[in-house]
């Protein structure tokens, strides 16, 4: 008999009939008269309870025999259940170990704390907590990936490795063959990086965005969706040195159309993992973030609010709120600021448009005051920033312009200023951190948590 998982056998409409489950037992109890198992297989929160008789095949050397841990076949009947809390039990004809749990079994019959379950990351989804995340971000990706397919976007696969800094924040990870304690040396002492494998220094990306931009401006629409990097040593609850990115690119957008596609997108977003995910966000919100499913479905009803930043720092100023970092204009807004915006004074998300020049990347659309650029952030209650995103500088002149005042080698960003020179047209985009957002929708309070695989100063297993 094929085996059928858990949360499909779940949704049957009644009881009867033959199934069979294949999985690991969450626990065991042996009776006088009969043996209990709740079998987990992954595909939902749920267990299946499983009443063993006596008169199963092997029941005194397999079944009685079975622990906390162990893979398990299990077939028979499916009937409903005389216990609380669950619509059916599988009534079993017959029950096979496939294969032992050791007794040094670490994930015992209690709650372990996240700090503990990070040192055992490899059997670590095998918990009701982070199988439910491993879920979410499953159904995160599906619905990024049709919220954007439907819109007519074409998926790019960009490049991980890179020559190019999207952020200019110089923080990124160096790709290389050479030997670090012996690297072959220039006439002046410094390294000769092109006899390394590209020719010249490499890097691992930090943003798909530039290389978004060229799709963009050949076949309209574009997004990327993949793993992006930052050597940061930031050991916090708040950052990764490997995290995933979606990055949507639109030819022929403005900061308002790139606003609203955000605004669409988020809420989208968060309907879908709602729908598709309910069992687990409950858990969520009963077990590690109360009021997290009201968060969500409140941001997925709101119209979201818009503010300059000008209009944003005026308000922080007039707040009377002591706040750690004092608001001043020309600041980068930190993440009191970016709450208080989002819970106290406009009560629902905000877009902030028009930051100042200064502390926005290069490639941002200058206004004409020649002081701030095209650059937005979305504000969510909570967390503050969950997206960030501009319209691109398309004026070839003003792009060369800024960017030699930054001190940016154009032989490097050669092709990114022809694309203003070969039929340039005003584009726009953003960025939603995957993992930030996944950590935002089940309220984990460390991102840690909600990378399957973390990278973080100090630690890359797996």
């Amino acid at each position: 008999m094929k085996a059928e998982r858990i949360a499909a056998l779940l949704r049957r409409p009644a009881a009867g009939g033959t199934a069979a489950v294949e999985g690991w037992l969450r626990s065991a109890r042996h009776g006088k008269e009969r043996s209990f198992l709740v079998v987990n297989d992954g595909s939902c929160l749920a267990g299946l309870q499983v009443v063993a008789e006596p008169d199963v095949p092997g029941y005194e050397e397999v079944v009685r025999a079975l622990g906390n841990g162990d893979a398990v076949r299990v077939a028979g009947e499916l009937a409903d259940s005389p216990g609380s809390g669950q619509r059916f039990e599988l009534r079993a004809r017959s029950v096979e170990r496939v294969g032992r749990t050791e007794p040094d079994y670490p994930l015992q019959k209690k709650r372990h704390g996240f700090e503990f379950l990070r040192t055992i990351a490899h059997l670590r989804p095998r918990t009701n907590t982070i199988g439910a995340v491993w879920r979410v971000r499953n159904a995160a990706a599906r619905a990024i990936h049709a919220f954007l397919q439907a819109r007519g976007f074409v998926w790019l696969h960009a490049p991980i490795i890179t020559l190019s800094d999207a952020e200019g924040a110089g923080a990124m990870f160096r790709v290389t063959t050479f030997d670090p304690l012996r690297p072959p040396l220039r006439e002046d002492g410094g390294v000769d990086w092109s006899r390394d494998f590209f020719g010249q220094e490499a890097y691992l990306t930090v943003s798909a965005q530039l290389e978004a931009e060229i799709g963009a401006l050949a076949l309209g629409n574009v997004y990327s969706f993949g793993p992006t990097f930052r050597a940061e040593n930031s050991n916090t609850s708040r950052h990764l040195a490997e995290f995933w990115m979606v990055e949507p690119e639109m030819a022929f957008c403005d900061l308002d159309g790139n606003a609203a596609l955000a605004e669409a997108f988020l809420k989208h977003l968060f309907r879908a993992v709602l729908e598709e995910c309910e069992e687990d966000l409950g858990f969520f919100d009963q077990r590690i973030q109360p009021g997290v499913v009201a968060t969500l479905r409140a941001i997925a009803d709101a119209s979201f609010e818009r503010l300059t930043y000008t209009e944003a720092v005026s308000a922080l100023q007039r707040s009377g709120e002591a706040f750690e970092f004092p608001p001043a204009w020309g600041a980068d807004l930190q993440s009191e600021h970016e709450r208080w915006l989002a819970e106290r004074h406009v009560g629902r998300p905000v877009v902030v448009t028009d930051y100042p020049a200064g502390i926005k990347a290069f490639y941002m659309y200058l206004n004409d005051d020649e002081r701030t650029v095209r650059a937005m952030d979305v504000l969510v209650p909570r967390i503050g920033e969950i997206v960030g995103g501009s319209q691109r500088e398309h004026r070839h002149d003003v792009l060369a312009r800024r960017m030699d005042a930054l001190g940016l080698p154009r032989e490097r960003y050669g092709w990114y200023l022809d694309l203003r020179r070969y039929g340039s047209a005003p584009h726009a985009g953003f960025g939603l951190g995957f993992e930030r957002a996944v950590q935002f929708m089940t309220g984990m309070a460390n991102i840690r948590d909600v990378a399957p695989f973390p990278r973080v100063p100090g630690y890359a297993e797996f």
